[in-house]
């Protein structure tokens, strides 16, 4: 094994972990005990690890890292929301977002360098798609975001029955930062088995989500093998609008999408779906589209949380009048619906909802081709 490349040891869930142990010659508890020192302790110095053996440290210092993206930016909002930009390499960068809340703390957590989906109301999605993060980066979020807000914080008060939050400030993780985490499924699911596992991070699968956009075999392939809880980004009623808004609804239109979500739900930890729907004044947020919706979602439960657009340049859509999202609302709860409007959180940081483009630079030029093929076609 080359010294000049070493192995991230970030990458590994614990059954990985244990397989790469086992060809150094070690036994699992090995394995297992750097795990602790690393996702428990925060630890990236593997001489700090006073009960691994002394020869496996003087090993891995020579073959293996612990290493984290690199923040390069941290911004805090005046309402305690706090943001990281991330170098990920190769003039790629990813942001991390953390909300404060009274009795939980919400780490928003990226999966891609950039998002192919190209919604149409997102910021994000205007930069191109660059890369997939690997599960290092993933769950380096995760790792570096402890370390900066402190291991150990005031516990969380408003959990469920049986659950711990083992003192940390950050209770829940959403993976709703940048890209499509269903199509970087197999370096999510490492990160997300880290997330859940005792001998990492502990967290309840209750408490972790994870929202797709609609990639239908992906949401079969997460239920099968790491069900958490599922968000999905709707955003309209009908497929002529949503193949418009959500493009990926041409390949899996609405009656697929909630099939999809009812086989979900067969091994989901909460017995919903999150439909998060933006409100985009005159596109998608009259009295019969909230008509629409309740009869789409019949055979589905669910909850909504409808989210305020939150304006970028030249992104040719506008918020939603308060009224309007009331209103909107109202229907939805008059049918039984459980349904919630987001706070508006991090906007002056840029790190609001579709706001997560940031300083991120657009390395397809894809904004760049398309001005100039329109200038072509004048």
């Amino acid at each position: 094994m080359s010294t000049s490349n070493p192995v991230n040891l970030l990458d590994f869930d614990v059954d990985g972990l244990v397989a790469w142990f086992a060809g150094l010659g070690e036994k699992p508890f090995r394995a297992r005990q750097v795990m602790r020192w690393m996702h428990h302790e925060g630890c990236d110095d593997f001489d700090a690890m006073t009960d691994v053996a002394k020869s496996l440290r003087a090993k891995l210092k020579e073959i293996a890292v612990i290493r984290p993206p690199v923040p390069v930016r941290d911004s805090i909002s005046t309402d305690g929301t706090r943001k990281w930009l991330l170098d990920v390499g190769n003039a790629n960068a990813v942001e991390t977002v953390f909300i404060p809340e009274t009795n939980r703390g919400t780490l928003c957590v990226s999966s891609q360098a950039g998002c192919a989906l190209d919604c149409a109301f997102c910021s994000t999605g205007k930069q191109g798609f660059n890369r997939n993060l690997s599960a290092a980066e993933i769950i380096g979020q995760l790792w570096l975001a402890n370390k900066l807000l402190g291991a150990a914080g005031d516990a969380a008060t408003d959990l469920d029955a049986g659950e711990q939050d083992n003192g940390r400030i950050i209770s829940n993780v959403v993976m709703m930062g940048m890209g499509e985490p269903l199509a970087n499924l197999d370096n999510v699911v490492t990160a997300l088995r880290l997330m859940l596992d005792d001998h990492a991070y502990g967290l309840s699968r209750r408490r972790v989500t994870v929202s797709t956009s609609g990639i239908v075999p992906a949401m079969d392939r997460l239920r099968d093998e790491c069900p958490v809880a599922l968000a999905v980004s709707l955003h309209a009623s009908n497929d002529a609008l949503r193949d418009r808004l959500v493009p990926i609804n041409q390949k899996y239109p609405l009656r697929e999408l909630m099939a999809a979500c009812q086989r979900y739900l067969e091994r989901a930890p909460r017995d919903f779906v999150t439909f998060e729907y933006v409100m985009l004044d005159g596109v998608n947020d009259s009295d019969a589209h909230a008509r629409e919706l309740v009869a789409l979602v019949r055979d589905v439960p669910c909850k909504f949380n409808l989210i305020p657009f939150n304006p970028f340049p030249n992104s040719g859509f506008l918020r939603s009048a308060a009224d309007r999202i009331r209103r909107f609302a109202g229907i939805l709860i008059d049918a039984g619906i459980v349904t919630t409007t987001r706070k508006t959180r991090g906007d002056d940081v840029d790190a609001a909802c579709g706001q997560l483009a940031g300083q991120v630079q657009d390395k397809t030029r894809r904004v760049v081709r398309l001005k100039q093929d329109m200038e072509m076609r004048r």
